[in-house]
C-alpha cells in the first residue's frame, strides 16, 4: 500500500460500558511502534506501561522486551490490518490489563493540506492511568459519583480534581497529535 493512503480506524477501549473510543486517520505506513504513540495520545493515556499488538502475523512489542515479541518498529499498520474489516488488538499495562480492539474502517487517499495522525472523532474520556482496569475504572466511577463513598475525596485528590467520564477534547486531542 503507497504512503499516499490513509488508513481509518476505529480505537475501541473493551470491557467498558458505555464504549470508549477513537476514530482515527493514521499514515498507511505508519509503525506499530509509532501507532501505541498515537493511541497512547488519543486515549490518554501516559505511556507508563509496556503494551503489544496481538496480529493475525504475531505479537509485536518493544525489542529489548523479555516477553519474546516480535520487533513493532519494523511493522507499519497496512502489512497487519490492510483490508477495512482487519482486527487487531493492542493491549495497555499488563497490570490494569487495557485491552483495546483495532478495526481498520476505510483505506482512504490523503488529503492534500491535512495533517495524520489524527482523531477524527470519539466518545467519552479515557480513564485514569493505573485506575485497576475495566474493573476498577467502574468503582473509581462509582467513588466519585457519590460525594458520601468512603473513597470520594480520595481519589478525586488522586486525579487532581472533578473528572468527567463524558468529556472528549478531540481539537486538544489533534494538537497533541501535531507535536509529536
Amino acid at each position: 500500500m503507497p504512503a499516499d493512503f490513509v488508513l481509518q480506524i476505529k480505537v475501541t477501549l473493551a470491557d467498558i460500558r458505555p464504549p470508549i473510543w477513537r476514530r482515527l486517520q493514521v499514515p498507511a505506513d505508519l509503525t506499530l511502534d509509532r501507532l501505541h504513540l498515537v493511541i497512547q495520545t488519543a486515549m490518554g493515556w501516559e505511556n507508563y506501561h509496556m503494551h503489544v499488538f496481538a496480529t493475525p502475523a504475531g505479537d509485536y512489542g518493544r525489542r529489548d522486551s523479555e516477553l519474546g515479541h516480535r520487533d513493532e518498529r519494523k511493522i507499519p499498520l497496512y502489512v497487519v490490518a490492510p483490508a477495512v474489516g482487519d482486527q487487531i488488538t493492542y493491549t495497555y499495562d499488563f497490570g490494569d490489563d487495557w485491552v483495546h480492539r483495532i478495526e481498520t474502517e476505510k483505506i482512504l487517499p490523503k488529503e492534500p493540506g491535512t495533517a495524520y495522525p489524527r482523531c477524527v472523532t470519539g466518545r467519552r474520556a479515557c480513564p485514569p492511568e493505573d485506575c485497576g482496569g475495566p474493573w476498577g475504572y467502574a468503582n473509581f466511577l462509582e467513588a466519585i459519583a457519590d460525594p458520601k463513598h468512603e473513597q470520594h475525596e480520595e481519589l478525586l485528590e488522586w486525579i487532581g480534581g472533578p473528572f468527567r467520564p463524558d468529556y472528549l477534547d478531540i481539537e486538544n486531542i489533534n494538537k497533541l497529535l501535531t507535536a509529536q
